[in-house]
């Protein structure tokens, strides 16, 4: 039993350092977040022409809730103007996939931020 008292906190800082591992995992490598935008290509930059992706887009977004964000992308053409995009958005790793949408697919609250109707 004496034995057991002296490794308990060992045992707790282990089990700790796993949580955090696996929390910090998680939000920094699986989760992703999707927001919502419109192609406004006076916000594109060209950033090579002998890459696959030559454009930069810097656009506002927002997510589900409304809540807006500055996010940028490359892509390897001009997109859509006007076209509404949802993005699939990681913390560290930022836009990591995106696919045009419908305006109808909007959450209402990204269309009350957008104005639309």
């Amino acid at each position: 039993m004496e034995d057991f008292k002296e490794r308990l906190p060992i045992i707790i800082a282990v089990i700790i350092v796993i949580v955090l591992a696996v929390g910090a995992y998680y939000f920094l490598v699986i989760h992703k977040e999707q927001y919502y935008t419109q192609i406004d290509n006076t916000k594109i930059e060209e950033i090579s022409s002998t890459d696959d992706m030559k454009y930069q887009y810097t656009l506002t977004a927002y997510n589900k809730n409304g809540k807006e964000k500055e996010v940028q992308f490359k892509t390897s053409r001009e997109l859509r103007e006007g076209a509404y995009l949802e993005l699939d958005v990681m913390q560290m790793r930022g836009v990591i996939n995106w696919r045009e949408v419908q305006a109808s697919d909007l959450p209402n609250d990204v269309k009350t931020a957008m104005n639309i109707e």
